[in-house]
């Protein structure tokens, strides 16, 4: 049975008070010690074997790039070990230290789903939690595919045959979306090169791979709607909360994963910072308007500072119960595509409301209200230029209409 440890040399620390990082490995009836090269820590950082996120008056301490040194090693040494128990080979001590030293003499080979494990793990400590549950997603939608075909996945069968037989799978059995496939494809190629980088194959096919995504509707709320909701009187506390939570996300573009953990530390007299839990930003500064500085001022002195607390099903259900009761009911059609095979759908608005909705409304109506597209993507953190193209677009098309209310009725 291998066991992996890491713990700090005391007696090591240096003159600024870091202390090195040690490897120790239980095998059988081994013991192997060797310290992690580059990774140095303050004792009062380390906890559970990992380096804690530090405060935000402290200096970095590199947290983020030290963790996946040590995840690297952790998933490195136990792909070995799985390796040798396929293969029927127990390791030896000079084995696993020539392995870490990469003086082996060649590669362990590895399986396609071993590498998979190893992918997702390397990844939990510069991966939000959210995208590594999309990671999980895929990779048992892969699982899925293979015991459905009975194709033989491996690295080199990733070719333009796996392809086409992935994708029948996916549109003809599935009926898997258009974008959500296209995600599925996205998530293989990323893998591949991941793999391809640590030698684990040398197949190239994967990089023929095409994906495209179809155009979707942007739902959003537009000034009024989401000014009525933020005015309403609700009678139940709960849809009271539940708004408050959306329009606050609506006034700054705020993720719902960012709200969730709002603190109090974040929160200051003319702007929020914090670290944005998907892109990993530091200090990432968003200003408050009137309407953000009212909602935290409600819930200052309360137990719910400075913002309530819900789980993403339940804010999604109560959600579209306050978007109901305001009369948001208008007619939205929604266009979706399997393969070539059009979807149409015809939902009451209210229905089609999210916590995703929240930051697409924020986009959407600073762009018409005027904001300078740069502050705007400095605030939002947009760098995807065609994703924040779709709001210009939106934005440009509603001034035109009302252009056309307007002036060309003169």
């Amino acid at each position: 049975m291998l066991h992996i440890s890491f713990n700090l040399r005391h007696e090591n620390i240096n003159k600024k008070g870091l202390a090195p990082v040690r490897l120790i490995i239980s095998y059988n009836s081994l013991i192997i010690r060797k310290m992690v090269p580059s990774v140095r820590v303050l004792p009062k950082d380390w906890q559970n074997e990992r380096i804690k996120t530090n405060l935000k008056n402290e200096p970095y301490n590199y947290h983020l790039e030290y963790n996946l040194i040590l995840d690297e090693i952790d998933a490195k040494i136990k792909a070995l070990y799985r390796q040798s128990l396929i293969a029927g080979k127990p390791l030896s001590k000079d084995d696993i230290i020539n392995y870490l030293d990469n003086k082996t003499s060649s590669k362990v080979a590895m399986d396609l789903f071993s590498a998979l494990d190893e992918f997702v793990y390397t990844h939990r400590a510069v991966r939000a939690h959210s995208t590594i549950k999309k990671y999980n997603s895929c990779i048992q939608f892969i699982k899925d595919f293979e015991n459905a075909t009975g194709f033989g996945l491996g690295f080199e069968s990733i070719d333009q045959v796996f392809l086409e037989t992935f994708r029948d799978y996916a549109f003809l059995k599935r009926n898997t979306m258009n974008n959500y496939y296209s995600k599925l494809i996205a998530f293989i190629k990323t893998f591949m090169n991941w793999a391809l980088d640590r030698e684990y194959h040398n197949n190239v096919e994967f990089r023929k791979f095409k994906r495209t995504e179809d155009n979707i509707e942007v739902i959003f709320l537009t000034i009024d709607e989401l000014m009525t909701l933020y005015h309403h009187d609700f009678e139940s506390r709960r849809l009271s909360a539940v708004r408050d939570i959306y329009c606050f996300g609506c006034f700054t573009g705020l993720r719902f994963s960012d709200l969730s953990t709002l603190q109090n530390s974040n929160i200051f007299e003319d702007h929020i910072q914090l670290t944005i839990q998907k892109s990993k930003r530091t200090d990432h500064r968003i200003p408050l308007n009137k309407m953000a500085k009212e909602i935290l001022k409600k819930y200052t002195g309360t137990v719910y500072e400075p913002l309530p607390r819900i789980s993403g099903q339940k804010f999604n259900q109560y959600i579209k119960e306050c978007c109901e009761e305001i009369g948001m009911d208008q007619p939205i059609n929604i266009t979706r595509y399997v393969g070539q095979k059009r979807i149409d759908k015809t939902a009451p608005k209210y229905s089609l409301i999210t916590s995703h909705t929240a930051r697409k409304t924020f986009v959407t109506n600073s762009l018409i209200l005027g904001m300078n597209e740069r502050v705007l993507k400095n605030i939002t953190g947009h760098k995807d230029d065609v994703s924040f193209m779709k709001y210009l677009k939106i934005a440009e098309d509603f001034k035109r209409n009302e252009m056309n209310n307007t002036w060309d009725k003169l």
